[in-house]
């Protein structure tokens, strides 16, 4: 009998010729899109920002719901506030019954650290509100790279550190799940750690990681990805982190405060919380989420990964366009009842 390995892979969902014939296209649409488009990185992001709002870049111009509320929450900086987006169930539409909500989740957008802000997924914030009868906020961090690390990091943690202390009372309900897709996933891991480490009695039921980047340095995958316009690649990820991390080298890229990667996991054992890690197999940043999945096992936590065949990166906002997307949306949902189960 063949010696078994102790770390099983489903080579299938890896395979490039098991892409669907619909997805593969859905690709090349992409990059036919995004080939002429304005680039951030040579008008400038501010000058860029404006055109993504008015709807004139090749990405659609973010959708507002109407039910969605603008809040802020208090900086660390005495002379500021963070500005917020708040969602709740399309069920709960009185004060009285949005206090009933079980928990509040807290989303992280991505965007490279450069780019979006908390009205940029208005759409997925309800989609999680109603999977788990959710309080969802979603920050919008200082940019890069006007606001370059450790700005971005230090807003969304003081949104997590506000959200723990005075989720019952200003909400109704306590902090339960993190999460956010790119950037967004990199920055809701700094924000988990940092939370289990200074928050001894903190209990964090789930992380939601959608195609995350976790070590800055760059692995492999991302290294050696070359399909331009296809969302992501090397060197637009090269410029994102030089953006964020102006001047810091790779070795000093290697801090857990900076590349949750190289965090010291087991201490944390026994207190991880369930994590759900997406990521398609057309995605620069996917050793990026197989890579910490198993660091995440490794000590004993629980790491859900879903892998999508030829799925490009951040697919979950296109459900017009792929079928991975939908299929990624119901994971989703079926994971954060699941977690819901266990409160």
């Amino acid at each position: 009998m063949p010696l078994k390995s102790d770390i099983h892979i489903n080579v299938a969902k890896f395979e490039p010729s098991n892409t669907s014939a619909g997805t593969a296209k859905a690709n090349e649409d992409l990059i036919n899109l995004l080939r002429d488009g304005p680039k951030w990185f040579e008008m400038g992001a501010s000058k860029y920002r404006e055109m993504r709002d008015a709807g004139k870049t090749p990405i659609p111009k973010p959708k507002l719901l109407p039910d969605g509320l603008d809040i802020e929450i208090p900086s660390c900086d005495s002379d500021r506030a963070i500005p917020c987006r708040l969602v709740y169930p399309s069920w709960r539409k009185t004060i009285e019954e949005r206090k009933k909500t079980r928990a509040i989740g807290y989303l992280i957008h991505g965007g490279g650290w450069v780019l979006g802000d908390q009205n940029s997924a208005d759409i997925l914030l309800q989609f999680y509100a109603d999977a788990g009868d959710l309080a969802i906020v979603s920050v919008g961090y200082r940019l890069a790279p006007e606001y370059p690390f450790p700005c971005g990091p230090n807003d969304c943690i003081d949104v997590g550190e506000y959200l723990v202390k005075n989720g019952e009372g200003v909400f109704g309900s306590s902090l339960r799940f993190i999460g956010g897709e790119s950037a967004g996933a990199h920055l809701s891991l700094l924000v988990a750690f940092h939370l289990l480490k200074t928050l001894p009695d903190f209990e964090l039921s789930g992380l939601i990681l959608h195609c995350g980047i976790y070590d800055l340095t760059m692995l492999p995958q991302c290294r050696n990805f070359v399909r331009p316009n296809l969302i992501l690649d090397h060197n637009l990820t090269r410029k994102f982190v030089d953006a964020f991390l102006p001047g810091i080298s790779d070795e000093q890229k290697k801090h857990p405060l900076i590349s949750p990667y190289y965090e010291d996991l087991e201490g944390f054992r026994g207190r991880l919380p369930s994590a759900l890690f997406t990521c398609g197999t057309e995605d620069p940043l996917l050793d990026d989420s197989v890579t910490m999945a198993t660091k995440w096992m490794m000590v004993g936590g629980e790491a859900v990964v879903k892998i999508y065949t030829g799925a490009p990166h951040a697919f979950i906002h296109m459900k017009d366009k792929l079928k991975e997307a939908i299929d990624a949306q119901e994971d989703t949902k079926t994971w954060i009842k699941d977690c819901m189960a266990n409160l």
